[in-house]
């Protein structure tokens, strides 16, 4: 049985409520991020959580347990994982030269005679030259960046103060995460509450598949990759790897993306065929991986967020919005997918259709 309609004025309440709200929002976004940081950690750490807690160790304990993971899994990746990833990037674009002066000595003059037609030859030296003027103007510009950061006290106290606010309230946000959402849905006007809720299901479940197991699946299948590249040898390993597990919820993005890098990486290291069949076979192993095991396991046959969906909604909330755009990017886009499909069931369900 659907909700009663509402009346014009009701109707114009929520409107002018949702506007207010999305101004609001525009105006505090610099405020807002850490909290939405936050609230996107404590909606990831929560079934967790829940899961200690059936257990019998705790609401705070297993909030304890969980929220140290979490710093841990932090700290390791500003200290460790960020520095190893740049050291990499700038190897491989330092390899960029040394890609395009054999295409030009060795393919182009082999293809070339393959189809018995002349090339066009291209400036390595211009080339070379302009990635290294490029990469001279963006290490300029983050000197810049870093310099102004530095030289401006508030900025460097807004940064402070974000890096200790983000852990403070998301543990406060685990602790009570429960609690809030039963009291937001003890709010709702009873002849509403069972519609609103049932949407807010769907909207968890969505954001449930991308943010809980789709990105589990992104993460599984970096460490596969970077696993398998570091055994065959390739030095850039680790940052293929996570390259190719980060683009991987495009489904065949991430391997396309992995097995063209890694081959030329593998190439211009071995000079030799042996370890692009290397490099098939870890992608190959990867692909295997996430269709019969990750993605059936973390995942499951729920209809998400579909990636080009994800693509636009990334670009367009960071457009809109900036850094915090690109958070409240998902959760928006969960929301719009529940009610358009909601939309679509009341209309095949209308005389209007039938």
């Amino acid at each position: 049985m659907s909700a009663p309609a509402l009346t014009d004025s009701q109707k114009w309440l929520v409107l002018s409520c949702l506007l207010l709200t999305g101004w609001l929002t525009w105006l505090l976004a610099p405020v807002l991020t850490p909290f939405l940081v936050s609230a996107l950690l404590a909606y990831l750490g929560d079934p967790l959580v829940d899961r200690l807690e059936a257990a019998g160790l705790g609401r705070t304990p297993g909030v304890m347990v969980v929220f140290v993971a979490m710093m841990l899994a932090g700290i390791v990746g500003v200290l460790v994982l960020v520095p190893l990833l740049q050291r990499q990037a700038v190897a491989l674009l330092n390899a960029v030269p040394q890609l395009l002066e054999w295409m030009q000595q060795s393919l182009a003059p082999a293809l070339s005679d393959l189809l018995g037609v002349e090339l066009l030859e291209f400036d390595i030296e211009g080339v070379r030259k302009a990635i290294v003027d490029h990469w001279r103007q963006v290490g300029s510009l983050a000197g810049r960046v870093i310099d102004q950061i530095s030289r401006s006290g508030a900025l460097v106290l807004g940064w402070i103060t974000y890096l200790l606010l983000i852990p403070v309230v998301t543990f406060y946000l685990l602790r009570d995460w429960d609690h809030l959402v039963a009291a937001v849905r003890a709010l709702l006007p009873k002849r509403v509450e069972p519609t609103v809720s049932k949407l807010a299901h769907e909207i968890d479940q969505v954001l449930a598949e991308f943010l809980r197991g789709q990105l589990t699946v992104m993460a599984a299948l970096a460490l596969i990759y970077t696993a398998g590249l570091w055994l065959v040898g390739l030095d850039l390993a680790f940052f293929i790897g996570m390259l190719a597990g980060l683009v991987s919820f495009v489904p065949y993005l991430g391997v396309i993306v992995g097995i063209v890098v890694a081959g030329i990486a593998a190439f211009l290291q071995f000079h030799d065929v042996i370890h692009l069949v290397f490099v098939a076979v870890v992608f190959g192993v990867g692909q295997v991986l996430e269709g019969m095991v990750l993605s059936p396991l973390l995942v499951g046959d729920r209809i998400g967020l579909h990636p080009v969906a994800v693509i636009f909604a990334v670009m367009a909330g960071g457009q809109l919005f900036g850094f915090f755009g690109i958070l409240l990017a998902l959760p928006v886009a969960a929301v719009i997918v529940v009610l358009l499909r909601h939309s679509r069931d009341e209309y095949l369900a209308s005389n209007l259709y039938g």
